[in-house]
């Protein structure tokens, strides 16, 4: 393949060509996603007559040296009732063109070119009419190239969008012919820029960032938002964008895909993860249903901060606020070093209710407090003969912040004091909000004698607090 004359890895991300991918349902749309960001993070499932995905996704895609961001859409379905969920997501691909260059319109070629293919098109050149459209024959991999192919290619012709190119979402044919198309596109855009989009400030983009990942200064913040189905957790997302990302409705799952969406809060990049509402679920889906449970688990784990959705109205009319499920994720949240984040949803519709809205605001808080008490609890240190002794305590990890307590026998510090440490570090480090996790190690009776009769190390003098123990060196006062 030529080499474009850009070099896309210094353009600054936000002003990369952008090109939505359109289609009718299950013509392989987030397979091709998949294969331009080079990981399976869209959900591919063969549904004829459904849709899969309902929202959109967005991603840095990467395409020989060519580098641009991709938006995977909902298919297109234009016989649609008002106020449908077709309708719906219809109308939320509409609005994402008005921030899309180009527009890449797959077709199954195995198909043949369908009447809902015609609607599509016509609805890209009502819709879309400033955006340069290619026509994209996927499933091309079984075809030859003389034959059925090239009658394909000329009935894809009727679309009116010019020579369609065949590829396969799946088995990566037809990239570099797809390549040949959108170098010189991109190019044309780039030239049109101002500084063809470089920060002349700041030259690195956030492409090049990739490679410095590793160091934990560089990674942005994963928040994922979790909860039972029809909490409002897609609704939280589109109001932190500002923008109609996903789509939201009274019916319960919508939300399929795990949406990952970035924004910038206080100069730090946040990767917002809508996760679909699996709390509820019985573990007996199939399809799309279920390849969206394990989706959302595996989102779940690779999260700094877990934001836990709860429906006020719910907790109004129930004896709790939380259920086993809910519970369940919290407390893995606080045992995996993630930060967690409580949120009760739909607080206004309890607004003409004064003893409800009082009564939320009440028992949310206290019944935290007792289900997951790693959070809120704090005690008084007892300084007693039988109380375990730390021989000394050390940060070992940065993140999530972890400390070695090393005691002097082999008793172990209850779970109580766990957290009254936890607590306390907290409060004197200033670092609330921040996951912390103590770990205890037993140091052999003899070492420690051994220990004492070397005179190897500071003096530990014990002093009487209401808090804890005290270790001074008299060699640094």
């Amino acid at each position: 393949m030529k080499q474009s004359r850009f070099d896309f890895t210094k353009v600054d991300a936000a002003l990369l060509p952008t090109v939505i991918l359109v289609g009718r349902p299950n013509v392989g749309k987030s397979a091709l996603f998949n294969r331009f960001i080079r990981r399976r993070e869209a959900l591919v499932y063969n549904t004829p007559g459904d849709h899969v995905t309902r929202d959109i996704r967005e991603g840095i895609a990467k395409l020989g040296d060519l580098r641009f961001r991709v938006l995977d859409s909902a298919g297109l379905e234009t016989a649609a009732t008002s106020g449908s969920i077709l309708a719906r997501t219809a109308d939320m691909t509409g609005n994402v063109l008005a921030r899309s260059q180009f527009a890449i319109f797959l077709i199954d070629v195995r198909d043949g070119l369908q009447p809902l293919d015609l609607e599509v098109g016509q609805w890209l050149r009502k819709h879309a009419s400033g955006i340069h459209t290619l026509v994209a024959m996927n499933k091309s991999e079984s075809l030859d190239e003389h034959g059925v192919l090239t009658a394909a290619a000329g009935e894809a012709h009727r679309l009116g969008f010019g020579d369609p190119v065949a590829i396969s979402a799946e088995t990566g044919l037809g990239m570099a012919e797809l390549y040949e198309v959108l170098r010189p596109l991109f190019e044309e855009y780039m030239s049109q820029l101002p500084n063809n989009g470089l920060n002349p400030a700041d030259p690195t983009s956030e492409l090049e960032t990739e490679a410095h990942e590793g160091y934990e200064s560089k990674l942005p913040l994963q928040l994922a938002i979790v909860g039972r189905p029809n909490v409002g957790k897609s609704t939280l997302l589109n109001t932190l964008l500002q923008e109609q990302r996903v789509l939201v409705g009274p019916e319960a799952g919508l939300t399929r895909d795990s949406i990952r969406a970035q924004f910038q809060f206080d100069n730090r990049t946040v990767y917002l993860v809508d996760t679909a509402g699996w709390m509820e679920r019985s573990g007996k889906e199939k399809g799309p249903a279920s390849l969206s449970v394990v989706q959302s688990r595996k989102n779940l784990m690779r999260a700094h901060i877990v934001a836990l959705v709860l429906d006020a109205e719910k907790i109004a009319m129930s004896k709790s606020s939380m259920n086993h499920p809910e519970v369940v994720i919290a407390r893995q949240a606080i045992e995996e070093g993630r930060g967690l984040v409580v949120v009760v949803n739909k607080m206004d519709l309890l607004r003409d209710n004064q003893r409800l809205f009082e009564k939320v605001m009440d028992a949310v808080p206290r019944e935290i407090q007792t289900v997951i008490p790693q959070v809120m609890s704090r005690h008084s240190w007892k300084d007693s003969a039988t109380q375990p002794k730390v021989k000394y305590f050390t940060q070992v990890k940065a993140r999530p912040p972890t400390f070695v307590a090393f005691m002097s026998s082999k008793t172990q510090l209850s779970d109580t004091d766990i957290r009254f440490l936890t607590k306390s570090l907290k409060e004197d480090f200033n670092i609330g909000g921040i996951p912390i996790r103590i770990v205890q190690r037993s140091i052999p009776r003899k070492a420690c004698a051994k220990s004492n009769t070397r005179n190897v190390g500071p003096r530990v003098a014990r002093m009487r607090t209401d808090k804890r123990i005290t270790v001074s060196d008299p060699s640094l006062s």
